[in-house]
């Protein structure tokens, strides 16, 4: 069994502007248009086919609405050989200091 690391809605700072990490928004694309985390690439979790060729270099940080969704994504791509982290909470509990807002 691969294990899957969580970090807390916080730790995402922590994340952001790393060269070896990649922060994947799961939510729909007009979610991620109303408002995202910076840097963070828009792949909705419906989108996922566990096809998909991210960096294996960089632990890949995955975030949706509220956690469920980033934790099957995680445990799919640790599965493939990647580093993965899901945050516990997702957006919803994002209360940092990158947040992106579109007016």
């Amino acid at each position: 069994m691969f294990s899957i690391e969580t970090i807390s809605a916080k730790m995402l700072d922590y994340y952001v502007g790393r060269p070896d990490a990649l922060i994947i928004d799961l939510r729909d694309r007009d979610s991620y248009r109303k408002s995202h985390i910076t840097g963070a690439l828009s792949y909705p979790y419906s989108e996922l086919t566990g096809e998909e060729h991210f960096p294996r270099g960089k632990t890949l940080i995955f975030y949706c609405d509220r956690g469920g969704a980033s934790m099957a994504a995680a445990r799919l791509f640790v599965r493939k050989g990647y580093r993965t982290r899901s945050v516990i909470g997702g957006f919803e509990a994002y209360r940092g200091r990158n947040l992106v807002i579109s007016r």
